[in-house]
């Protein structure tokens, strides 16, 4: 009998204008990795470290939507975890990784925690469950792994229009997700920390502004087409008392409406 080699993990990050050559350290990357750092010029740097290689490429073009499908495209591991340059990932965290699959081993994709300050938590896995149409629109993109095999058969990709350096806010990972589970992938959400975000300024939240609700509304009219204004409606509700400080509800509501109804006319 021929015995499978152990899985292997690859970090698949995204970044903005840093020194790749000590980027890996300060995210205590302990596996293979895949850096797309966006700044201006093109190159590509290949470091081998003891724990693995990190390949690192560099573009002057934006969106955080373009750089997670190259880190996807340059992929050759068994699973990807996609991350950020301002996440401090948990030492072990393969093993936290590995362990999670071999749990579930009919599972493509599975989610884990990543603490990150109150203020912008959108999630927090208590207990393990699947992820369907119903509940993935809470998942931040450098909390998903998954099997690039099943990647890549189902070719499924991040949008270009949603996401920091894109045209619309943000959503690329809600997305994302969205289209694995159109695919038949199966995807678990698991109570497994494997890093921390360090807080930093948004390179793309500028607050609850016109363009914050405007865009989310086309980010809805995507994720849930003819229920979307129903959602949007939702959203504002569970929100209000943070979201519309500044915006009144109604006018939130509106702009929503209208990101949506600006996407049913094309």
């Amino acid at each position: 009998m021929v015995l499978q080699s152990p899985m292997k993990v690859q970090v698949l990050v995204s970044a903005l204008d840093k020194d790749i050559s000590t980027l890996p350290a300060q995210m205590n990357i302990e596996t293979d990795a895949v850096i797309v750092n966006q700044c201006d010029r093109y190159g590509y740097q290949e470091f081998e470290k003891p724990y693995g290689r990190i390949k690192c490429f560099c573009m002057p073009e934006r969106g955080v939507g373009l750089s997670r499908n190259t880190a996807l495209l340059h992929a050759d591991s068994d699973i990807c975890l996609f991350s950020d340059e301002d996440i401090v990932l948990t030492k072990g965290y393969a093993e936290l990784i590995k362990t999670a699959y071999a749990k579930h081993p009919d599972a493509d994709m599975i989610l884990f925690n990543v603490k990150v300050s109150e203020a912008r938590r959108t999630y927090w896995n208590d207990t393990v469950k699947r992820i369907r149409w119903y509940n993935y629109g809470r998942y931040p993109a450098y909390s998903i792994s998954g099997k690039l095999d099943s990647f890549r058969r189902s070719n499924v990709h991040f949008s270009l229009l949603f996401g920091g350096g894109a045209k619309y806010s943000n959503g690329e990972d809600s997305l994302f997700l969205r289209d694995c589970i159109k695919a038949g992938l199966k995807i678990y959400a698991v109570p497994v920390c494997i890093g921390e975000e360090i807080e930093r300024e948004s390179t793309w939240f500028h607050g609850y502004t016109e363009k914050f609700f405007a865009d989310r509304g086309v980010l809805y009219h995507y994720l849930y087409g003819k229920m979307a204004q129903i959602f949007a409606l939702r959203f504002l509700i569970k929100n209000k008392a943070e979201m519309c400080a500044d915006i009144p509800f109604k006018k939130a509501y509106r702009l929503m409406r209208e990101g949506i109804k600006s996407q049913r006319k094309q």
